[in-house]
């Protein structure tokens, strides 16, 4: 156990708190079992470790960060070291990789129950499944979703600056005002192109030259560890589901034909409908559907996108297509508080509301003249008119 608290230790003096994600506001961390769980990559592990740093200083000794992928747990279980912490007065648990221990739901609801004094917070993949029936955690845990880094965090922490983030309702109403107000600081149009390529995981930082590497390892341990894992996947499938990445990420945007797809790349349609929910689910695409409620798994989907735009130039950098960047961002940037769906008349669906055709600066509203609630999403542009909103602003949404 002094092993764990040394590492601990060691993990938590090399933490900068220069750079504070804008989630960290968001998180209720007075509540008793919080989840926060995410793709790899985006952060999870540096945001806790901050958070103990700018927030439980005086509680350091009571507190202890433990990633459960350690091999520390080959030989002892974490129920122990939970009872021999609390007996030395832990007050504060935080547990990383909770997917990678066998029976972790359970545990969870057990540390939960038998120690009401002990405050947990706990993250995990993206497949991370909280309302578990027999470990009953959905009335237990506040679980939050953590994304990479908006345009908004890119530039501040680029630029060293400030700006808030900004609500949707905000940017349709007054996005002159604020498209004038942010490029008196900055031009964005200038940064826009960098945060498409390489800002969407906090990583790129950290060795520019090697981002792309480490990103492909990224989705190689999504797909070759993670889908086995925690989703029974068939290791055989793993090429065919890259080639799939790679059609995916050179598309117009890519609008899927089963039929075509599972003749190309050698699977039937039931399989291949339940692993293209499997790469939604592990956050390598989105996809939409015309009518997000109720969606089945083996339900087609109406368009699908790399989750982020930097994953495009990863998988494809020398066919990335500008019309699929654009709509890729815009889903990725509105999925993270909006519901967002396919329609037939425009390029997407917000809210069950707004109307929005993405584009470069020439876009038209063509399209979707005859709604009342329609827009442009324009790229290429510092400001807009009307109904017609720059691209990048809605990298302020978060």
């Amino acid at each position: 156990m002094d092993a764990l608290f040394e590492k601990y230790r060691q993990k938590l003096a090399f933490t900068s708190t220069t750079f504070v994600r804008g989630v960290m506001d968001e998180i209720n961390w007075q509540a008793r079992l919080i989840g926060i769980k995410g793709p790899r990559g985006v952060g999870k592990t540096t945001l806790m470790l901050q958070y103990i740093k700018l927030n439980l200083q005086h509680e350091v000794d009571s507190t202890l960060y433990i990633s459960l992928d350690n091999i520390w747990f080959s030989e002892n279980k974490l129920v122990d070291l939970i009872d021999q912490f609390v007996k030395r007065g832990g007050k504060y648990l935080f547990l990383d990789e909770v997917h990678k221990y066998p029976e972790w739901s359970r545990s969870l609801k057990n540390i939960y129950d038998d120690y009401p004094n002990l405050n947990v917070v706990f993250t995990g993949s993206s497949l991370l499944e909280i309302l578990n029936a027999r470990a009953d955690l959905s009335r237990r845990a506040i679980v939050y979703t953590m994304q990479g880094l908006s345009f908004r965090e890119y530039l501040n922490l680029e630029l060293v600056t400030n700006f808030k983030k900004i609500e949707l309702q905000e940017i349709l109403q007054k996005h002159s005002k604020l498209a004038q107000e942010i490029t008196a600081q900055v031009k964005p149009l200038k940064h826009f192109s960098d945060y498409l390529k390489h800002g969407y995981y906090p990583f790129y930082r950290e060795q520019p030259n090697l981002y792309f590497s480490r990103l492909e390892e990224v989705i190689n341990m999504m797909l070759e560890i993670e889908l086995p894992a925690l989703r029974g996947f068939d290791h055989a499938y793993i090429p065919k589901l890259k080639q799939l990445l790679y059609i995916i990420s050179t598309s117009v945007p890519f609008i899927p034909n089963i039929n075509k797809i599972s003749e190309r790349i050698g699977l039937n349609r039931v399989t291949l409908l339940r692993y293209l929910n499997y790469l939604h689910e592990i956050k390598l695409t989105h996809n939409l559907y015309k009518d997000a409620k109720g969606i089945s798994k083996l339900q087609k989907p109406n368009k699908i996108f790399l989750e982020n735009t930097n994953l495009m130039y990863a998988l494809a950098p020398d066919h990335t297509n500008p019309g699929n960047l654009r709509e890729s961002f815009f889903a990725n940037q509105l999925t993270n508080s909006h519901q967002i769906e396919f329609a037939e008349e425009a390029d997407f669906i917000i809210d069950h509301l707004y109307a929005f055709e993405v584009g470069g600066k020439d876009k038209g509203i063509r399209q979707i003249q005859n709604s009342t609630s329609s827009f442009i999403a324009a790229d290429n542009i510092e400001y807009g008119l009307d109904n017609k909103i720059p691209l990048w602003l809605f990298g302020f949404l978060y």
